[in-house]
């Protein structure tokens, strides 16, 4: 068999790598190609474009690369018209790929077409779906709640596990860490998230080294972005790492943007609240029940259904309430045992269903 991924970003490079393990496993003969990254070259993929010149974020961003974009849909279509492969693969990244749906579903009819790790359309833009419905063959989720959601729709997705759990449990199995007497801070993966976030992060983290509770600041650097981004921020003593399982694997305690990253965090056992400013909150906040279709913001909430972590996101992005759930993560022993459990249920709640 013969098959086509195409991938976006760098988590999803990885996560499209892990998956041609598996398929390798009962295909041995499997031949793949596409549009990704350095993991699935690993992996044996020919690729017909790097994801480095795909990964566009937000609608300026978008906007200012719009030839590129173009481009990258013309070596897409021309490969697959060319390699007629047996099998397309789509990892996430959803404004590219369900364009791409459309166009193999329209000139490649007899191409089967799979959806690994479709959009969170559980959370918002919810009508699409119907269109993923109709244009894939198969639907496979990577959260254990999504079979249930398409069922309400009469269709159908299955639960393969979640490769973030599957690589966290794997991390943990070669490294074994001691908790040490620091704060780790996890500021987001783009400019903006940090601008916002660390500096409140920073302002509780500093008072609370000046009240002995933790002897360490370790801030980590998400990919892309320089360390010297960060130094206007960072004062001397203040750390800044890119090694941000083994830092949170050994923290105290952790801030984090809302995102990937909270899930990485309770996998890791670290106690932690969440961060995030929505624009929304402030001048458009009536708005806010109609964009997001979801009760809670962060991953472990979403998945366990229930306030594992304090989400400090919105009109609770404020320095006093950040101050305040530091100070809980901190001092509150029952409280950071109650989260740990669970995280323990949430570990479970992820595992892949055995085949």
């Amino acid at each position: 068999m013969r098959y086509f991924f195409i991938v976006g970003e760098a988590s999803g490079d990885v996560h499209a790598a892990e998956f041609m393990k598996k398929i390798r496993q009962r295909d041995p003969s499997a031949e793949f190609m596409g549009l990704g990254g350095d993991a699935m070259v690993c992996e044996g993929a020919r690729l017909f474009q790097h994801y480095k010149n795909m990964a566009f974020m937000g609608v300026i961003a978008v906007l200012r690369h719009a030839k590129e974009i173009k481009n990258n849909f013309r070596i897409a279509e021309e490969a697959l018209l060319r390699e007629q492969p047996d099998e397309l693969v789509l990892v996430d990244y959803p404004s590219f790929n369900l364009k791409m749906a459309q166009f193999a579903r329209t000139h490649l009819p007899k191409i089967r077409i799979v959806y690994y790790i479709p959009p969170k359309i559980w959370a918002w833009k919810t009508h699409r779906v119907h269109k993923i419905a109709r244009l894939c063959d198969e639907v496979l989720g990577i959260f254990p709640f999504e079979p249930a959601f398409y069922a309400k729709f009469g269709y159908s997705c299955r639960y393969v596990g979640n490769p973030t759990a599957a690589a966290v449990e794997r991390y943990l199995a070669k490294h074994k860490a001691k908790r040490e007497s620091l704060l780790a801070l996890l500021p987001g993966s783009r400019r903006g998230e940090i601008s916002n976030c660390l500096p409140k992060m920073l302002l509780a983290a500093r008072e609370a080294q000046q009240k002995g509770q933790i002897e360490r600041i370790v801030v980590t650097a998400a990919p892309g972005i320089e360390d010297a981004y960060y130094s206007k921020w960072l004062r001397e003593g203040e750390t800044l790492t890119r090694d941000t399982w083994d830092i949170v694997s050994r923290a105290k305690a952790a801030i984090v943007t809302s995102g990937t990253a909270t899930l990485e965090t309770a996998l890791l056992d670290c106690p932690q609240f969440a961060v995030y400013r929505i624009y929304t909150s402030h001048w458009l906040g009536w708005l806010e029940p109609f964009i997001f279709k979801i009760r809670y913001y962060t991953l472990p909430n979403i998945v366990a259904q229930k306030p594992i972590i304090y989400e400090a996101v919105g009109p609770k992005f404020k320095n006093a309430i950040i101050r305040r759930e530091l100070q809980r993560l901190l001092t509150d022993e029952a409280y950071v045992q109650q989260m740990r459990a669970d995280y323990a249920e949430l570990r479970q709640m992820l595992k892949a269903p055995k085949e």
